[in-house]
């Protein structure tokens, strides 16, 4: 055998997540042993103990770990700089995995993930014009366990979901990438069944996470363009699937360009995949979305309804009139089936608000899948850690580190009525931890503000609580005062009107996590209604920070009527199932 091992081309093949993974520091870090997840960095070496090493009371680390994301910050160094020793540093890690772990050892899921970051960060240094070839024996090493892998993988498939998803893509790329043709094509179309299954009618995928929906989505179009790339017959029912969810990710973006964290997600941005999915799907409406209106066609709807899903959105535009982009005003409304597997959050009727370059309600995210004594798993899932009403300090629904066993809460949308300015969402949440009824009115108003209607009843009395949390950048700058008008919560990213009798307002500490394994302090907004029967909680949110003088609620049935006093103009508005109006004088 020559010094170098030149079996090294690969079929060719799309690599999906390469402009993530540019880090000439944690490429560095890496050549010294040094890894870095969920804000945890250990000093494990480039040969590591790939088994026993890392955080032993923390399995989620170590999964991380082991899929070696570091390999494509790694190949990218060695592109860039030529420097060898990024090479020798994946040669090292990789081979110590192969002689270490045995196949089969991690999840399927776990594993699939690894052989798609072993291939993309392969195909990146064999493009290097200063690649010479692996070292002897690396190149056939790597060969002959990514099949056994796969072979392991193919008989081992996770049943359904994300994961699978994942799966049947990594069997896609290694049949392309070494030239087993059946492979490919099987994947393909296992992957079209799973699409059609996952991704429900209105684009939603079946687990209601904001980031595994998107995570799955960037699957399925590098799915698309890869299959295309080798020629191979797409299935309708992929393609249907993928632009189904296409749509639903283009309406969950933020008008600063990030995805929030629904559900077990992270606050991230997602632009790069919209801008892909945009080019292989032929969309210009997500290249808008992708570059925040620096291209392509801005998307018609700014109210966009997913029923079965249970998502609604409200949009003051795309930045296409006298908005700019990221000024535009964005809410989403939780209002559908708990998703299916354990990622769900107990967060029905929960909203998240933004608007003037400011996130005004954000869901605080997930923080850890671990469940250990500290409680940070069950707190970032409950209730209490949403915007939504919590009843009697209880979950929505029982509390369970994953799946939930037994009944589950639920909550639908009602009606939803577009008139005049006037967009108007009602929504109903009931629980099997309690018999009081939640309706929900998110009434947007000119693209403006928002009035928020909470309606609860029961034959028996409650403490109810709403809660609105607040970005991190707000700690420390929240203040509320009395007025006429009721309780003036004033933010630097919205003012907040409590109405008279609506509650008794406090602020409380509270926290978000932007990623995993990150938690920053954040205030709370909480409005308390103790030991009501019935309970109206009505509340102004305005990205202006306006301060109006009065806001007078009057409802009648399902007609509500509403006027506000800014001290220069008025609002009136009114709306009942049938009809909206707004106006102002």
């Amino acid at each position: 055998m020559s010094a170098t091992d030149t079996r090294t081309d690969l079929g060719a093949f799309v690599c999906v997540i390469e402009e993530l993974h540019r880090d000439l520091a944690t490429a560095d870090a890496a050549c010294v042993g040094r890894f870095t997840h969920a804000e945890v960095t250990l000093d494990l070496g480039t040969s590591p103990d790939w088994i026993g090493g890392g955080l032993a009371d923390d399995e989620e680390w170590r999964i991380e770990w082991v899929k070696l994301y570091e390999g494509l910050d790694l190949a990218h160094g060695f592109v860039t700089t030529g420097d060898p020793r990024y090479l020798s540093t994946w040669e090292d890690l990789t081979t110590s995995f192969c002689v270490q772990v045995p196949v089969g050892h991690d999840t399927s899921d776990v594993s699939a993930r690894r052989l798609q970051n072993w291939l993309y960060a392969w195909q990146r240094f064999a493009s290097s014009t200063s690649f010479e070839g692996f070292r002897p024996g690396v190149a056939d090493r790597l060969r002959r366990r990514i099949l056994d892998d796969v072979e392991h993988l193919a008989t081992h498939l996770t049943a359904e979901r994300n994961h699978r998803t994942m799966e049947l893509y990594t069997l896609l790329l290694v049949g392309l990438a070494f030239g087993e043709a059946p492979l490919a094509a099987d994947a393909l179309g296992l992957l079209a069944e799973n699409a059609a299954l996952d991704i429900v009618d209105d684009g939603v995928h079946r687990e209601r996470s904001s980031d595994y929906h998107m995570i799955v989505l960037r699957s399925l179009v590098g799915a698309v363009a890869n299959a295309r790339l080798a020629g191979l017959d797409v299935d309708d029912r992929l393609l249907a699937a993928t632009d189904r969810a296409a749509t639903f990710g283009l309406h969950l973006q933020c008008p600063d360009g990030t995805t929030p964290a629904l559900s077990d997600g992270d606050q991230a941005d997602f632009r790069s995949l919209l801008s892909f999915a945009s080019r292989v799907l032929g969309r210009p409406d997500l290249e808008w979305a992708a570059t925040l209106g620096g291209r392509g066609v801005p998307p018609k709807d700014t109210a966009a309804t997913f029923p079965t899903g249970g998502y609604v959105v409200q949009r003051s535009g795309w930045g296409d009139g006298s908005t700019p982009y990221g000024d535009e005003r964005w809410a989403i409304l939780d209002c559908g089936p708990l998703g299916d597997g354990g990622h769900g959050h107990y967060d029905h009727l929960s909203v998240e608000l933004a608007g003037g370059g400011h996130r005004i309600a954000v869901d605080p995210g997930r923080f850890t899948y671990a469940d250990g004594p500290d409680g940070w798993r069950r707190w970032f899932k409950g209730t209490q850690a949403h915007n939504t009403v919590c009843v009697d300090g209880l979950d929505q629904t029982p509390y369970r580190r994953g799946k939930p066993k037994g009944p589950t809460s639920s909550a639908h949308l009602v009606r939803r009525h577009t008139e005049h300015g006037l967009d108007i969402v009602v929504a109903r949440a009931t629980s099997p931890q309690y018999r009081a009824v939640h309706e929900r009115t998110l009434a947007f108003v000119g693209g403006e503000y928002w009035i928020v209607i909470d309606e609860l009843a029961d034959d028996e009395p409650h403490d109810y609580v709403a809660r609105w949390h607040l970005d991190p950048s707000t700690q420390g700058a929240v203040t509320v005062r009395a007025a006429e008008a009721g309780s003036i919560v004033e933010t630097p990213a919205a003012t907040f009107v409590v109405l008279r009798d609506s509650g008794l307002v406090d602020i409380e500490d509270g926290w978000v996590s932007p990623t995993y394994g990150e938690r920053l302090p954040a205030p709370v907004i909480a409005i308390a209604a103790p030991r009501h029967h019935t309970a109206t909680i009505v509340t102004l949110i305005d990205p202006l920070c306006r301060s109006p003088r009065s806001v007078i609620h009057e409802v009648d049935g399902d007609h509500h009527a509403v006027q506000i006093d800014w001290g220069g103009s008025r609002d009136d508005l009114a709306w009942q199932p049938s009809s909206a109006n707004w106006s102002r004088t």
